[in-house]
């Protein structure tokens, strides 16, 4: 059985209450979203699974997007949508729990490993019959981490050590990368940052939505220092894409000549 919590009371009444236009006792009915995604990132995910018109509840804009404090609008938008797609681990799940009337409430793992968005690009997509399109999208997809990873070879950084934000291992480890230690999301500890001295790194790669790294840069100035993104800063096609092309950028930048 799913868990559901409780709204508190207000959130219910004015779920409860009609919208009126002003000047009449019209109900204004606001057009009906096929599907909604928690972030930027979920919606990323309903992209690659074939998906769209897709609308978010946490702005794209903000550094930390699972943080954000769910409305009472935005309450109502999820359950006039068809499906909902969350990752989990968003603030907003504690308020409104994994039931909201009769919306299809999907939830998906998030990494951007080619193994995570293949499967849950696909597991989306048997859900909304979009197969065939999530396919092209995916293929599309792996091709970008396949090319960068190739481009990683080429610049003989295959294997290359590196100390890597807990949030951000999947995509190095598809690039080729040696992720030989980690750290995050929490303060690194001095046991950290004796490592990072002694390790002998060559990149060390931090998660801009809680970078906690500068630290350990400090201590390897050898080192290249990246931070990545996990939230793509836009909501569209290929956003997810995009924001992988990025990030690949940023490492390869940092060794060519």
């Amino acid at each position: 059985m799913s868990k559901k919590i409780a709204l508190p009371l207000v959130f219910l009444a004015l779920l409860a209450t009609p919208a009126f236009s002003q000047g009449t006792t019209e109900t204004v009915i606001s057009p009906k979203p096929t599907v909604v995604a928690s972030t930027s990132w979920t919606a990323a995910f309903a992209d690659l699974a074939g998906l769209e018109g897709i609308q978010t509840i946490a702005p794209a804009s903000l550094r930390h997007p699972p943080e954000y404090e769910i409305t009472v609008s935005d309450i109502q938008k999820i359950q006039s949508s068809s499906m909902f797609i969350y990752a989990g681990f968003e603030r907003m799940m504690q308020t409104i729990g994994t039931s909201v009337g009769d919306v299809q409430m999907v939830q998906i793992q998030c990494d951007n490993s080619i193994a995570t968005v293949t499967a849950m690009a696909e597991k989306i997509a048997k859900i909304a019959h979009t197969e065939k399109k999530s396919k092209e999208r995916v293929k599309d997809y792996v091709e970008t981490i396949q090319e960068g990873a190739k481009e990683v070879q080429e610049l003989g950084l295959k294997g290359a050590k590196a100390l890597v934000n807990k949030n951000q291992i999947y995509l190095a480890k598809d690039l080729g990368l040696d992720v030989a230690a980690t750290f995050g999301p929490g303060p690194v500890t001095s046991a950290q940052i004796a490592d990072a001295q002694s390790g002998g790194y060559l990149i060390i790669i931090d998660n801009v939505h809680n970078p906690v790294g500068a630290p350990l840069a400090a201590v390897a100035p050898d080192a290249a220092y990246l931070i990545w993104r996990n939230f793509p800063e836009k909501v569209g096609h290929e956003a997810l894409e995009e924001m992988v092309e990025d990030n690949i950028e940023l490492l390869t930048d940092a060794f060519k000549k």
